[in-house]
């Protein structure tokens, strides 16, 4: 069974420790969504395995007997915002590191213009100034669901919401200048 108190890691360690190309892949990662380690990386990989696996053992199942799970996981994609509605079995099939990295807290905070980069919204979020729907949450690997989304903010005593107004409208006021 195992510890209660002691859960199991969520991810899996690259089969390769030193494939340069892997690196460099992870490296651009890790800057482009601003992540703490590479660990973030592989557990969203993770996510992505487990999405194909479940997906090929569906396609393997007669249509009767698919129907129901296949609507199940398809919906589950499509609330947290992977896929689109609509989409198919083999759209899963598709699915990169990155479409689970898009829907994290962290990313959705910088997309939303709430900081101005991806490091800075990491620490807007650990540090408690995020609120999604009234709620302080205090970790970045959060995935968002897409209902979700609208309701992101600043806590409504946080000391930042100001000047990342601020920092927003001057740099609006200097692209209407630059126009």
């Amino acid at each position: 069974m195992g510890q209660p108190r002691k859960s199991r890691k969520k991810f899996n360690t690259p089969p390769h420790p030193w494939n340069a190309e892997r690196i460099k892949s992870e490296n651009k990662l890790l800057s482009k969504y601003g992540l703490k380690n590479k660990k973030e990386i592989w557990k969203a990989d993770t996510l992505v395995r487990k999405y194909s696996r479940e997906a090929r053992y569906l396609l393997g199942f007669s249509q009767d007997q698919m129907q129901e799970e296949k609507l199940e996981l398809l919906g589950h994609l499509a609330r947290i915002g992977v896929l689109p509605e609509g989409a198919a079995l083999e759209d899963i099939l598709n699915l990169t590191v990155e479409d689970i990295l898009r829907r994290r807290l962290q990313t959705v905070v910088y997309k939303k213009g709430l900081a101005r980069t991806p490091k800075e919204a990491r620490m807007f979020v650990v540090h408690g100034h995020i609120t999604l729907n009234g709620k302080k949450i205090n970790s970045p690997s959060y995935v968002v669901l897409k209902d979700e989304e609208d309701k992101i903010g600043f806590y409504k005593s946080s000391p930042v919401a100001k000047q990342i107004e601020e920092y927003n409208k001057n740099k609006d006021n200097k692209a209407k200048d630059a126009e």
